[in-house]
């Protein structure tokens, strides 16, 4: 069980190798096309954009506000008052007009005044800034957080990019090197049509095995079509992710002789994942609305200065400029028990989060153990499939010259050529399952590092 464990964490550092300068050359140029072209994941950096600017607007209400207000009204009739002027005025204006034997003093009427405001204005220039708001505070951390919510959204579709390009990569080299093993298999079977046709035109076969070598040949080229069908549409889907065209070609560099490969087993802590820092903030904001709530009760001061004039008939005099200073408190005394409620509900929301990051751990580490134990078994595999494939090429060379010689019949033939092709292809599976099962221990284990 060492001598296997040994083995693996050997071949840990080859992949690493042969990742970074074999395949990854070229794969990491694709990767990074698709971390700067992909659709879905500029959608989510305009999200961060839009998350940042709430921030800023959380920021901007400690800043004065200044706003232009302006009221006309106009009115008659409606309630009124009587005011005695003429009663009250006009005996002593007759008294005085007798004393001083002239009508100096003449009488008025009695007033009687609408409560309604008759070709009044009033315009004002008004800035108000708040001197004591918790609110205010709680709501700018608050969309802090939220920002810091939307970038680990993005890491982590950034993460997620970068293992289903790779693994669409992996595909495409799969593909195209099926096609390579029909190809060959192809040239196999229509060198044994070959074969067969010279032994019929010498009397030393049968029409039999003429036709069932052209069978044969046909049947590969149908394989032959499907795997190149395959390989039309795995380039579509990589074309579809790095958001290009999708019949770009696909540029694939491999070399077979460095393979397998596996990343470092020494992987960081499933602790700095992107996904538990992104629970961990919406814990954190299910806190702050927590504090919010309980900082309810505190009381709340606003200062304001208005800069006016307001006269009738649009008159602008020194007697109707005005200005006009307050400060504005504002204390809940009782709200039918709704900020209690709102209390008690943020508690078990900060437990809910609680208990969903503890399980998000959980899942975390089962996925990495996973991911590892199916790389190292996928290894296993592809070293057996290796030596599946000796043995097959030793068993068809020695069919392929006993038939030419007349030792091995027809049925052997096809069947160790069918061996053959199936043991390439097994050969080909396990090799994409190496390169999809490092993908996603990488995914995984968060290994991936982005450029700054």
């Amino acid at each position: 069980m060492k001598t296997n464990l040994l083995k693996i964490s050997v071949l840990g550092c080859l992949l690493m190798i042969c990742t970074n300068g074999i395949t990854a050359q070229t794969l990491e140029d694709y990767v990074r096309e698709g971390l700067s072209s992909n659709l879905v994941l500029q959608q989510k950096n305009i999200s961060v954009q839009q998350a940042q600017q709430s921030l800023k607007i959380a920021r901007s209400f400690f800043l004065p506000s200044i706003n232009l207000l302006a009221d006309y009204t106009s009115g008659e009739g409606g309630r009124s008052i009587g005011i005695p002027i003429g009663d009250l005025l006009n005996p002593v204006y007759t008294s005085l007009n007798q004393m001083t034997q002239s009508d100096a003093f003449r009488h008025v009427e009695n007033v009687e005044q609408n409560f309604f405001p008759k070709d009044f204005y009033d315009a004002r220039i008004r800035t108000s800034i708040p001197l004591v708001n918790t609110d205010l505070h709680i709501n700018r951390t608050i969309q802090g957080q939220q920002v810091m919510i939307k970038q680990y959204e993005v890491e982590v579709y950034k993460r997620d990019l970068v293992q289903d390009i790779k693994t669409a990569y992996y595909n495409q080299l799969a593909a195209e090197e099926a096609v390579k093993i029909f190809e060959s298999a192809l040239s196999l079977v229509n060198k044994n049509v070959e074969v067969n046709e010279s032994l019929l035109r010498n009397g030393k076969s049968l029409p039999a095995n003429l036709l069932r070598s052209k069978s044969e040949a046909e049947r590969v080229k149908a394989e032959l079509n499907s795997a190149r069908n395959k390989v039309s549409n795995s380039r579509k889907y990589f074309n579809f992710l790095l958001n290009r065209d999708l019949d770009n070609e696909v540029h694939i560099e491999f070399s077979p002789e460095n393979f397998p490969v596996m990343i470092d087993t020494v992987s960081p802590e499933v602790n700095l994942r992107e996904e538990l820092n992104m629970l961990k903030t919406v814990r954190e904001i299910n806190e702050s609305s927590l504090r919010m709530s309980r900082l309810n009760r505190l009381p709340k001061v606003n200062a304001f200065m208005d800069l006016g004039t307001q006269a009738q008939n649009w008159r602008y005099n020194d007697q109707s400029r005005y200005y006009l200073v307050g400060v504005q408190l504002s204390l809940p005394i009782f709200q039918g028990f709704r900020n209690d409620i709102t209390i008690r509900h943020n508690k078990l929301e900060i437990q809910k989060s609680q208990q969903h990051l503890s399980n998000t751990v959980k899942n975390l580490e089962l996925a990495v153990s996973s991911a590892r134990n199916d790389l190292q078994t996928t290894i296993q595999n592809y070293y057996a499939a290796q030596e599946q494939l000796k043995s097959s090429q030793s068993y068809f060379h020695l069919v392929e010259k006993g038939y030419k010689e007349g030792v091995n019949t027809l049925i052997e033939f096809l069947d160790a050529r069918n061996q053959l092709t199936s043991s390439q292809l097994q050969l080909n599976l396990r090799q994409l399952e190496v390169l999809t099962a490092q993908a996603r221990v990488e995914r995984e284990t968060a290994s991936y590092t982005f450029e700054n």
